[in-house]
């Protein structure tokens, strides 16, 4: 069992993780693709390269996989543009829009 300043350090520890979290959310929604890439190739690489305490490790994780949802999102978001493209009469591809049926194909 803990004692009482364990506890309160443990809290204080998981109050900055969740402010930093919020923090980095935000920023990981402005991201680019290559960006995003970039900073996962770099936290797998310090995870392969280093010899971490566990608290790190699980903020890289964590980190990571946030990543690798925004890199999905991208590239889901450009598959949807691509299907869009279609060639025209003159045979120049333009962007179709994109009906509610075709979103979910």
């Amino acid at each position: 069992m803990m004692d009482g300043g364990k506890v309160v350090y443990y809290l204080e520890s998981v109050a900055k993780t969740v402010k930093t979290k919020e923090k980095t959310d935000i920023q990981e929604d402005t991201l680019s693709f290559e960006e995003a890439l970039k900073q996962l190739e770099s936290i797998v690489d310090e995870m392969e390269n280093k010899t971490l305490p566990l608290e790190k490790l699980l903020t890289c994780h964590e980190k990571g996989v946030r990543l690798q949802a925004v890199c999905q999102k991208k590239l889901e978001q450009a598959e949807q543009r691509i299907q869009q493209l279609e060639k025209n009469v003159d045979d120049k591809f333009r962007l179709k829009p994109l009906t509610l049926g075709e979103e979910s194909q």
